[in-house]
C-alpha cells in the first residue's frame, strides 16, 4: 500500500481552562490516502473538529504530530503552515465563512489572491475570473456568480464554499459538518457533490460530521467519543446513533 498523503499519530490536544487544563484529544492516529474519503462522526465534544484543524494545521498538537507525504509538518513555523494550508489544504465549513462584502466570484479568487499577493493577482486577474467562474459553474452557480452571500440560500453559500476550496487545487479537502446548517434534501445535494468531485479530480477527503449518511457513502467512516477512537462505523447507522 501507498504511504498515507496525510497522517496524525497520537495527537494528544490540551486547552487552559479555568487555571485548569483539559485534555480534549487522547492520543488519536489517523492516516489517509490518496482518493481516499474518510469520514468522523461522533457527539457534540466529542473531539472530531479538533482532531480536524490540527490535521488541517490550523492548531497545533500538546503532543504528538501530523504527516504530509511523510514529512511532519504540524510543528512547521507559523507562515509555514500557513502555507501549506494555503497550498495543499482547502476547508469547507458549517457555516460558510464567506466574506459579505464580496461577490460569489470573488470570495472564490480569494485563496489565490492569498497566495499570490496583490501584484501578481493583477497581473494574471482575468485568468483567475476565470477559472473561478468555471468552478462556480461546476458546482451549479453560473448564474449567481454576481450575488452577495446574503442574496444566496444555505445550499447555495456552500456551494460558493466548496468552489472557494477548490480554486488553489488542494490535494486534501477537510471538511467540517458541511451539511450541518442544510437541510435534508439540501445537504444530500451537498454530499453528491463531495462525491462527484472526488471521482472527478481522485481527490482526498476528511469530513467531520453527525450526518450518519456519511457513514454510509464513505470508504471507511470512524467513530469518536471523549477525544479517542471508539471504533469503526459499520453502515448503516440510525440518526438516532450518530
Amino acid at each position: 500500500m501507498a504511504s498515507p498523503i496525510i497522517k496524525a499519530h497520537q495527537i494528544v490536544k490540551d486547552f487552559a481552562t479555568d487555571g485548569s487544563k483539559l485534555r480534549v484529544l487522547h492520543g488519536v492516529s489517523v492516516s489517509l490516502q490518496k482518493g481516499e474519503i474518510l469520514g468522523i462522526i461522533g457527539q457534540s465534544g466529542a473531539g472530531k473538529s479538533t482532531l480536524l484543524h490540527i490535521m488541517g494545521l490550523l492548531d497545533e498538537p500538546t503532543e504528538g504530530w501530523v504527516e504530509l507525504h511523510g514529512v511532519k509538518v504540524s510543528k512547521a513555523s507559523p507562515t509555514a503552515r500557513a502555507r501549506l494550508r494555503n497550498d495543499r489544504l482547502a476547508f469547507v465549513f458549517q457555516f460558510y465563512h464567506l466574506l459579505g462584502d464580496l461577490t460569489a466570484l470573488e470570495n472564490v479568487i480569494l485563496p489565490r489572491m492569498v497566495r499570490y499577493g496583490m501584484l501578481r493577482y493583477l497581473f494574471e486577474k482575468s485568468r483567475l475570473k476565470k477559472r473561478a467562474a468555471a468552478l462556480l459553474d461546476r458546482v451549479g452557480l453560473a448564474e449567481r456568480m454576481s450575488h452577495r452571500p446574503g442574496q444566496l440560500s444555505g445550499g447555495e453559500r456552500q456551494r460558493v464554499a466548496i468552489a472557494r476550496a477548490l480554486m488553489n487545487d488542494p490535494e486534501v479537502l477537510l471538511c467540517d459538518e458541511p451539511t450541518g446548517n442544510l437541510d435534508s434534501k439540501t445537504g444530500e445535494s451537498i454530499l453528491e457533490l463531495l462525491w462527484e468531485l472526488r471521482e472527478e479530480n481522485d481527490r482526498t477527503l476528511l469530513i467531520v460530521t453527525h450526518n450518519a449518511a456519511v457513514a454510509e457513502r464513505a470508504d471507511r467512516c470512524i467513530r469518536m467519543g471523549d477525544g479517542v477512537i471508539t471504533g469503526k462505523a459499520q453502515p448503516p447507522i440510525s440518526s438516532a446513533a450518530a
